[in-house]
């Protein structure tokens, strides 16, 4: 049953309205609609607002702001992670970015709160900011660490020696611009108040840290707080924290004591939710002729909210990636007066390994040699900087299998000198790699008297298709069919996880209840063995098997249900859980990463420089598969990700204000479907042991991981154009074509 293309489970409650979402739900007293004013200034304070007007409209039941809102608790910084921390709003007259919240006007109907929100009344005492990120790098300092908590800075052997004699250099600067998460389901919450307690239904990713940072901010136990989100209509790291909207729903329910709806507009999503940093990245690449690194250097700069740090670990793909026995990443930070910086999908990687694979395309351009045999060649035996072995690494098996089924062998070996036509043609390589995570999970399985398993957890479901893969590991695990198992999901109420980010969920899930089912059949072997009237007594439990909803042993069997009916008349449950990666002594031990090889052939117009994707290949290793479908799905989804920030994502920050101008989906441009014509997807076979007992790893973020330098590389092979200001558009093409032909 585990790997097999079973069809999404939820599929049919999807596809026919009965899934429901955060701003769907219903309950049973009426609730209020909230809308969020947010600042016109980049950076000050409030000096004057004036609620009169909008708190006499039609239906307006309150206008919250700093003036009247309930006291909160503050953002305590002893608390690890920044998901878990009360996030105060309106909690003072500080204006610290554009769009920041300085109002929530609550009305009877959406509408009337929306007019409302324009009748409030808003006079600022504007401060200097700074929001030009190119003109603040000088004041960039270095973090204590970075994201998932990495070092800052590497240092192995020499490397300004190693660079400075070797034969072939390459150092150059690239630039990736802020970019957002922009799930298709906006961030929204209603919040419904019963008595002390408070029911959050929420679009959020990971369930606890939701109800850990509700009750802090609220300055409630946790236990008060119960958390609904069965289904999320994706994230990619936006709902990994709490938001706005989910504050100030709950702020408003309790002071009314009416359940009260809040959702961010399109526009909100863009100043409320977090950016990706923009980043300033220096790669150097010193080789030997035969195209050996020699040495290795990644530095980069990124922006950061002063008062909120995020340090994305964008040089620490570099750290496994490539064998050189000299090697440096640094990490610094420039403060902006913006909204904060924030996971958004494969963090660090996504961007750094636009900048790596770019250099290392560059590389080979210089050495006169093929990019696939530039990789393959600096291969490393272990990890280059921590030297401990790798767990299982196939990226070489990824880049020949991908070399073999993309005819890389017709790859334009000169630049620009294949025309179609109008177009000219090019083909562009990356590698791709993602280190591989594990967090605390627990999974509860319960079987009851007819024999069928009931699966919860509050690790939820975000489109990847949770529900599906756990279905398979609980059915597989104890012998069941599909349509004999449930999985509930996204309840506080159950057993608590990590939720879904960073390529984590699937795998921490799914071997967190490959445990509980392992405890479940532990006790109904027990149960059947020990029991006089079981046709099982007496027999040997190792060489039990369950398969087709019985228990076997020795010729002998008996069906499930009667040994629970007998038994347990009321059920029999059981749970498992799974340690920190910090307490897995494998991770200690071994680097334990996902591997990738993305290929990628592009046209590129001659006279306008427009650019076509015309095909794409992607060959991963993620240990085993727990069902091809979904994984297919997620690594296609992360390879079109990639070529949206190869070519179109651009959050542009005006520089006078802090505001994002590009902030709906008609400015900010995702790839659609014209854009995105063959992507093909193969996924080689595999089983990680070091990473866990099921041999699984993560694979949603690692289609991202170098598809987009694989475009990129592509769009030079086309043109003779290298472009490394990230997105690459037509106007930074165009000066660069070859000349006409007469």
């Amino acid at each position: 049953m585990i790997g097999q293309a079973l069809n999404r489970v939820d599929g049919p409650r999807k596809v026919a309205g009965r899934a429901t979402y955060a701003y769907e739900h219903w309950v049973e007293t009426p609730p209020l609609y909230g809308f969020i004013v947010g600042a016109t200034i980049g950076k000050g304070r409030i000096a004057r607002i004036d609620t009169e007007s909008a708190e006499g409209a039609p239906g307006v039941h309150m206008v919250m702001t700093h003036h009247n809102a309930p006291a909160q608790g503050a953002r305590d910084m002893s608390v690890p992670a920044e998901y878990w921390r009360a996030q105060p709003v309106l909690a003072d007259p500080g204006i610290h970015h554009y769009g920041e919240p300085v109002a929530l006007v609550v009305a009877a109907t959406f509408e009337q709160a929306r007019a409302a929100a324009d009748l409030v009344d808003v006079e600022y005492a504007v401060e200097p900011g700074r929001f030009d990120f190119a003109a603040h790098q000088d004041e960039a300092y270095a973090p204590e660490s970075v994201n998932a908590g990495l070092a800052t800075d590497t240092a192995v052997g020499d490397f300004d020696r190693a660079f400075g004699d070797s034969e072939v250099k390459v150092d150059q600067c690239w630039t990736t611009p802020y970019e957002l998460s922009m799930p298709m389901e906006p961030h929204a919450c209603l919040a419904e108040p019963r008595g002390e307690d408070l029911t959050v239904y929420v679009s959020c990713q990971i369930v606890d840290a939701a109800q850990a940072s509700l009750a802090a901010t609220l300055g409630i136990e946790p236990a008060r707080v119960h958390i609904v989100t069965p289904y999320v209509g994706g994230g990619f790291g936006s709902k990994l924290g709490l938001h706005a909207e989910a504050i100030l729903a709950a702020l408003a329910a309790r002071a009314l004591d009416r359940p009260v709806k809040v959702a961010l507009t399109r526009q909100q999503v863009f100043h409320l939710t977090g950016l990706r940093p923009a980043t300033s990245q220096r790669v150097r690449l010193g080789a030997a002729r035969d195209g050996r690194l020699e040495a290795i250097a990644h530095d980069v700069i990124m922006h950061t909210r002063p008062d909120r740090e995020y340090p994305e670990q964008t040089a620490a793909t570099t750290r496994s990636l490539y064998a050189a026995p000299n090697r440096s990443t640094t990490h610094r930070m420039t403060p902006l007066d913006l909204p904060q910086g924030a996971d958004v999908r494969a963090p660090g990687e996504a961007p750094g390994l636009l900048a790596v694979e770019s250099a290392m395309d560059e590389l080979a351009h210089a050495l006169g040699m093929d990019p696939v045999e530039l990789r393959i060649r600096n291969e490393p035996t272990a990890d280059p900087e921590r030297g401990v072995p790798f767990s299982e690494r196939r990226l070489v098996d990824c880049l020949r299998e991908g070399a073999r089924r993309f005819g890389w062998e017709r790859r334009p070996t000169t630049p620009a000198s294949v025309r179609e036509g109008r177009w000219l043609v090019g083909y562009g390589v990356a590698a791709g790699i993602r280190k591989h995570f594990q967090g605390p999970t627990a999974v509860r399985v319960r079987m009851g008297a007819d024999g069928t398993a009931v699966v919860q957890t509050d690790m939820t479901d975000i489109g990847t298709g949770t529900y599906t893969i756990l279905t398979q590991v609980a059915a597989e695990a104890l012998g069941l069919t599909p349509d004999q198992v449930r999985v509930d999901l996204g309840l506080s109420d159950f057993p608590s996880s990590v939720g879904s980010g960073g390529s984590w969920g699937a795998s921490n899930s799914s071997n967190a209840l490959h445990r509980a089912c392992q405890s479940l059949r532990q006790k109904l072997l027990s149960a059947a063995c020990g029991d006089a009237r079981s046709p099982l007594h007496g027999l040997d439990p190792d060489d039990a098997l369950f398969s087709d909803g019985e228990l076997r042993i020795a010729g002998r069997s008996e069906p499930m249900r009667e040994i629970v009916a007998r038994n347990h008349p009321e059920g029999v449950q059981a749970e498992g859980e799974i340690a920190l990666m910090d307490d897995d002594p494998n991770y200690a031990d071994y680097s334990i990463h996902t591997y990738g090889a993305h290929f990628a052939e592009v046209g590129v117009d001659a006279d306008t420089a427009e650019i076509r994707l015309r095909r794409m290949l992607g060959v991963f290793s993620v240990g085993r598969v727990l069902n091809a479908k979904t994984v297919r799905s997620q690594l296609i989804g992360g390879m079109i990700w990639g070529v949206g920030a190869a070519l179109e994502e651009d959050a542009f920050v005006d520089p006078r204000s802090g505001a994002v101008t590009t902030r709906d989906l008609a400015q900010y441009l995702v790839p659609v479907h014209a854009d995105i014509p063959d992507v093909d997807v193969t996924v080689l076979d595999g089983y990680d042991e070091k990473a866990n007992a099921l041999g699984a790893k993560g694979a949603g973020e690692l289609g991202i991981c170098g598809a987009g330098a694989a475009v990129a590389n592509a769009v030079f092979n086309a043109t003779g154009t290298r472009v490394r200001d990230f997105p690459v558009t037509l106007e930074k093409v165009l000066p660069g074509l070859p000349p006409m032909e007469a």
